[in-house]
């Protein structure tokens, strides 16, 4: 058994957060030995999308990929960043174009939702998906898996690979679609962690066939908030039903950096064990 460590960091909540993930993730990675490490930045920049420098800054800290989700379109000018670094992702059903058929590129959705990332004589696989319940209705990230997936395979079957790891970030509302999804690519997948509801859940575990699980890994920002935003201005969405413009809470308290860590045999590409990290 040779074993390895991910850490997976949720959705990192505008300046608060990214000064929380750049003073205590460095400290993780060298405190836990970890091999590699995915951060959602989608709500880097103010809570509402990325820029270049959000994007920068959570490199710096040491994400190996940023992942994101439903909000990563609130920049038109991160797009041409999405187009060309292949460790910023983007949920991967979204509509894509074929590289025979240019001539559909309106319809299409900048970016990538899949990469490989070779470190440490491993194919780090990242796959970015959204979920569709409660949320916008985009192409099926069940049958989306499985094609990123086989085409992976399709790849390395035929050459003398390295061992794999394959994480999956699925950034959804609905707690069912997302132990739906982690059953569903059990076997497959090393880890899916669900990110979107800023909300930490106490139910990490590994499933029968070898995939660890956490249905939200949490938020990195300010702990003095509704989901990082602004507590006044969420009472009186709520109360009121008036979708007055959200704001990140002003930092009055210590930054949280919530997320897993997991050991992965990497003779199998099986979790062995999973914690959640606060």
């Amino acid at each position: 058994m040779n074993l390895i460590k991910v850490a997976m960091i949720g959705d990192v909540v505008g300046n608060h957060g990214l000064e929380t993930l750049g003073a205590k993730l460095p400290a993780l990675i060298k405190d836990q030995n970890i091999d590699f490490v995915t951060v959602n930045g989608e709500n880097a920049a103010d809570g509402f999308g990325m820029t270049e420098v959000e994007f920068r800054r959570i490199i710096a800290a040491g994400a190996d990929v940023v992942t994101s989700g439903n909000h990563i379109w609130e920049k038109r000018d991160f797009w041409t960043i999405l187009e060309k670094e292949k460790n910023m992702l983007r949920p991967a059903n979204y509509p894509v174009c074929s590289l025979n058929s240019p001539e559909t590129a309106a319809a299409c959705a900048p970016g990538t939702g899949f990469t490989i990332i070779n470190k440490k004589n491993i194919n780090w696989v990242v796959i970015n998906l959204q979920g569709r319940e409660l949320m916008n209705v985009i192409e099926c990230p069940f049958s989306n898996f499985d094609h990123l997936f086989n085409m992976y395979k399709n790849q390395t079957d035929n050459v003398n690979s390295v061992p794999s790891v394959i994480l999956v970030d699925f950034h959804a509302e609905s707690s069912r679609e997302k132990e739906a999804l982690a059953y569903y690519v059990d076997g497959r997948a090393s880890i899916v962690a669900g990110t979107h509801t800023h909300v930490q859940t106490a139910d990490e575990r590994i499933l029968p066939e070898g995939c660890g699980y956490i249905t939200d890994l949490g938020m990195t920002g300010n702990t003095d908030s509704v989901i990082g935003m602004n507590p006044s201005i969420c009472m009186e969405r709520a109360r009121r039903q008036v979708l007055y413009s959200m704001e990140v809470a002003v930092a009055q308290t210590t930054g949280q950096m919530l997320g897993i860590i997991a050991e992965i045999d990497t003779d199998t590409g099986k979790a062995v064990s999973i914690i959640r990290i606060k």
